[in-house]
């Protein structure tokens, strides 16, 4: 490529990024998301604006990652299940417990968009506007006993996500008997693969963070916190020794 077509193409694309950054954050809070082709998956709702997790997560973020990446997964799937029925006849834990017993065809990229899914509808459930509160109860006491408290937790959780290379997610999973766990997953696997339920993630793919962190993804991880719903995730806990959580 010349010198000159160069110089055409930076400035070309200088212009749009400058025209974007100028755009009212309002505009990313209203966005729709893309058309999915017809099939039994759905996008869900987040149920707060994109901009509501601000100043922790930014809105261009939170638009681009809950329509875009994840409307990807739902169109995958849905395309998928059009030649694969048995993608509409399980539970998606159920299917990522047996992905290996997927037709062959479709096997690795269902894997990966079921997790994907499962991993971030949980994500969006997990977040709310100011967070809300500090865990109590029952979930409080588990985090005490197995996880050695919440500072510990957040120190230990915050670790692990760093050490993730490259793209992937940290989790906190539970047994049926309640007990706690930390561990991470490379890419779009998630601990339903292994048959465990999640208690709640956090997403370290650079999709998550980059717009407002760049690189420092520690700081993400720190400010994190910020937005967690324990209210959510202690219901989750509740669901989750009474054998009724699913994603």
């Amino acid at each position: 490529m010349n010198t000159q077509l160069s110089r055409r193409l930076f400035l070309a694309g200088a212009t749009v990024a400058a025209g974007a950054s100028a755009l009212p954050r309002t505009v990313f809070a209203q966005a729709a998301a893309p058309a999915a082709p017809a099939g039994p998956f759905a996008l869900p709702q987040l149920g707060y604006a994109f901009n509501a997790l601000e100043p922790h997560i930014d809105a261009m973020t939170m638009e681009i990652h809950s329509q875009r990446h994840h409307g990807a997964f739902i169109t995958n799937l849905n395309n998928f299940a059009k030649d694969h029925g048995v993608l509409a006849k399980g539970s998606i834990p159920k299917l990522l417990a047996e992905w290996q017993q997927l037709p062959e065809a479709i096997r690795v990229g269902a894997k990966n968009s079921l997790g994907g899914h499962a991993n971030h509808t949980m994500f969006w459930q997990i977040m709310t506007p100011g967070g809300a509160k500090a865990p109590e109860g029952d979930l409080k006491a588990a985090i005490d006993r197995d996880l050695g408290g919440f500072d510990k937790l957040k120190a230990d959780f915050n670790g692990a996500g760093g050490r993730v290379f490259g793209s992937g997610w940290v989790f906190v999973t539970v047994a049926k008997d309640g007990k706690l766990a930390i561990v991470a997953k490379p890419n779009q696997d998630t601990p339903l693969m292994d048959g465990q339920m999640v208690l709640f993630g956090n997403d370290v793919w650079e999709h998550a963070y980059y717009l407002k962190y760049q690189n420092r993804r520690a700081d993400y991880l720190a400010n994190w916190w910020n937005v967690a719903n324990w209210s959510k995730i202690g219901e989750r806990y509740a669901a989750a020794k009474a054998g009724k959580l699913e994603v």
